[in-house]
């Protein structure tokens, strides 16, 4: 199983354990829609809220160092978005998350 698709396992089945396992204890998630940057404790957090639903989620690639995947996003307040996000691996774990994201019509 690809580093991406355990990591999307574990949030689908809201695994807290699974998911700090496979995130590097200095990972970082950029957001430059808005330019929040958040550590593994506020991803973990949000994971597990329930408040990230999401769709058609593919990997476009991955090898060692890097993976790139495409999902549709919605959230509980009701938007939605299409999410380009890139992982960067260390020690064969995220290290980094980057997004890109363009609104959906509700």
């Amino acid at each position: 199983m690809s580093i991406i698709e355990k990591l999307n396992k574990a949030m689908d089945d809201k695994d807290e354990a699974a998911l700090r396992e496979i995130m590097h204890d200095d990972y970082a998630f950029t957001m430059h829609k808005t330019g929040n940057v958040l550590k593994k404790d506020d991803v973990v957090k949000w994971a597990m809220s329930g408040d990230i639903k999401r769709e058609k989620a593919r990997i476009i690639y991955e090898n060692d160092e890097i993976g790139v995947e495409h999902a549709f996003v919605t959230f509980n307040d009701g938007n939605k978005e299409a999410v380009m996000g890139v992982y960067k691996y260390k020690d064969g774990k995220v290290i980094a998350f980057e997004t890109g994201a363009t609104p959906m019509p509700k």
